[in-house]
């Protein structure tokens, strides 16, 4: 695990609250929409990447899913997450890892990540995340990733981001998966301001 990393996102978590992140959002409409579109069953093997203290999985709960994962570097974040939850946390795996060391012991029917993907700005980081997707969603599973676009910032929380295309990001997930779903989307910040994100919806195939 990459200490430096760790490290910036224990502070942020520690010392900011939800509402004090660039990233909040009061309700993930897209990817909760995104989910009911594919018509999962209660019971799909569902990870939310990245996902801190965020509302997906607790939209999630509310919604009848029952077998949800949350992967983030943060323990701070996690244990936010659970206090949030209250009894419902006893329903969610939550795993302290670096997405880079991550070894998942089951097959995902579905996976989420809005902006933890665009934190890797080394090529052989993209190449590690991409053998893990491939590796850990069921054939015929799905992807859905939201990154920052080309009109979005080049920066997050003080460290630098990878901006993406659709191409681009088809591109790098050929030949393992097919483009179902784009678009691009103002995310209102807390601070009154945008940040552009582009979410692509991928099958494995």
């Amino acid at each position: 695990m990459n200490s430096e990393r760790k490290a910036h996102w224990e502070t942020v978590f520690a010392t900011k609250g939800r509402q004090e992140v660039s990233w909040f959002q009061e309700y993930p409409h897209t990817a909760v929409q995104y989910v009911q579109a594919l018509q999962l069953p209660k019971d799909a093997a569902i990870m939310d990447c990245g996902g801190g203290d965020s509302g997906f999985i607790e939209a999630l709960l509310n919604l009848g899913y029952t077998n949800l994962t949350v992967l983030d570097i943060s323990a701070h974040a996690l244990e936010r997450l659970k206090m949030r939850l209250g009894d419902s946390a006893a329903q969610v795996t939550c795993v302290v890892s670096d997405v880079l060391d991550f070894l998942p012991t089951t097959l995902y029917d579905f996976w989420y990540d809005r902006a933890c993907f665009h934190f890797l700005t080394e090529s052989s980081q993209v190449q590690t995340y991409k053998k893990l997707v491939v590796s850990a969603i069921k054939p015929a599973g799905d992807l859905l990733l939201a990154t920052f676009s080309e009109q979005g910032p080049l920066k997050c929380s003080g460290l630098p981001i990878q901006q993406y295309t659709e191409a681009e990001l088809t591109a790098l997930l050929e030949p393992y998966f097919e483009l179902h779903y784009s678009l691009t989307e103002d995310h209102p910040t807390p601070f009154q301001t945008n940040q552009n994100f582009r979410y692509c919806g991928f099958k494995h195939i």
